[in-house]
């Protein structure tokens, strides 16, 4: 054996050891930044396929499966209102390899008091906002009530006289009428349905007297002017609705609720995979297909930082129990 080859040996084991020593001192989340994404990439959706959720995480995961190099999948895991598909993610492996796109539903859920297997504020970390679209006020297109002052008025003259459907005790459709009721001083009767579809045509006919609902899933029952808009229950006017009137316009700025959707991931993820998925979603939403698309759903994009969703979650889940224990509503 050559002194050369011993020396070059030597060098070898050096460098070995060098590059090893400096591997530890990496954070972990560097470390998994260079090594991130490996494999395919789990996009859980907690809803059925069909919806608005699922609509928007197809988009998303299209669009990422292109700038990670990676295939994202969606995963329709949808029952008990959201939680089997969010607790799906709260115990998978926080490596960034499963992620799971939230609503506003989530929210409620999570701030009713019933037990779930999951705490959706510790549990889960926040990624990022995608877009949020306000909710709309209806009647009947027969209805006396020609604005929500109207209607509102009618309910203070009967108590419990104006009844409105929801997807069930709990939801947004309930809990929104709920703070209707609160900001207006005025009762109104709850009917609830296995799923708001099922209440369409009670609200047609005229047995139900409003409801608060998306506008892209009622766009069929507006368009065919079977139903009347009253008000949007947002901070701006929709583009699509000019003329409409938003609640603090019509006299109610307490009333104000808008649903939303984002990304989440199991709590532990590294954070500077948080931050690369932040930022390649923030990039998504300024393109043009994705915000026309968004727009076809009534929809904002909304970008922004991890912290940024993690405060509109925290003012969420915080003002939904207040609204819940005040109106005193009973989910089992």
């Amino acid at each position: 054996m050559t002194t050369f080859n011993i020396t070059r040996r030597m060098l070898m084991g050096a460098n070995a050891l060098l590059v090893a020593a400096a591997a530890a001192l990496l954070p972990a989340g560097a470390s998994a930044q260079a090594t991130w994404p490996g494999r395919p990439i789990k996009l859980i959706d907690a809803f059925p396929p069909g919806g608005s959720s699922d609509v928007i995480a197809r988009a998303i995961s299209n669009k990422l499966s292109a700038r990670l190099g990676q295939p994202v999948v969606v995963e329709n895991k949808s029952g008990a209102g959201g939680a089997l598909g969010t607790d799906a993610v709260a115990k998978a492996t926080p490596d960034g390899y499963t992620l799971l796109v939230v609503t506003t539903a989530m929210a409620t859920n999570a701030s009713t008091g019933k037990k779930l297997p999951f705490n959706f504020a510790k549990d889960l970390v926040p990624i990022g906002q995608i877009a949020t679209s306000p909710l709309v006020i209806v009647v009947p297109a027969q209805s006396q009530a020609k604005t929500l002052r109207e209607l509102v008025d009618l309910a203070r003259a009967k108590p419990n006289g104006i009844s409105y459907g929801s997807s069930g005790v709990g939801s947004m459709s309930h809990i929104g009428m709920e703070m209707l009721a609160m900001e207006t001083k005025a009762q109104l009767l709850h009917v609830p349905y296995k799923g708001i579809p099922l209440a369409y045509p009670d609200l047609v006919s005229g047995r139900l007297q409003a409801m608060l609902g998306s506008v892209v899933t009622l766009s069929p029952l507006l368009e065919s002017g079977k139903l009347r808009l009253l008000a949007v229950a947002g901070p701006q006017r929709m583009t699509s609705a000019p003329n409409l009137p938003t609640t603090a316009e019509a006299g109610f700025p307490g009333f104000q609720i808008e649903f939303w959707w984002g990304l989440m991931g199991p709590a532990g993820m590294p954070p500077e995979v948080v931050r690369r998925i932040n930022e390649e979603l923030n990039t998504i939403l300024a393109e043009p297909d994705m915000r026309e698309m968004l727009t076809r759903l009534a929809a904002i994009p909304k970008s922004g930082t991890p912290d940024d969703f993690g405060r509109l979650i925290s003012l969420e889940l915080s003002r939904w129990s207040k609204l819940i224990k005040e109106a005193n509503i009973k989910v089992e």
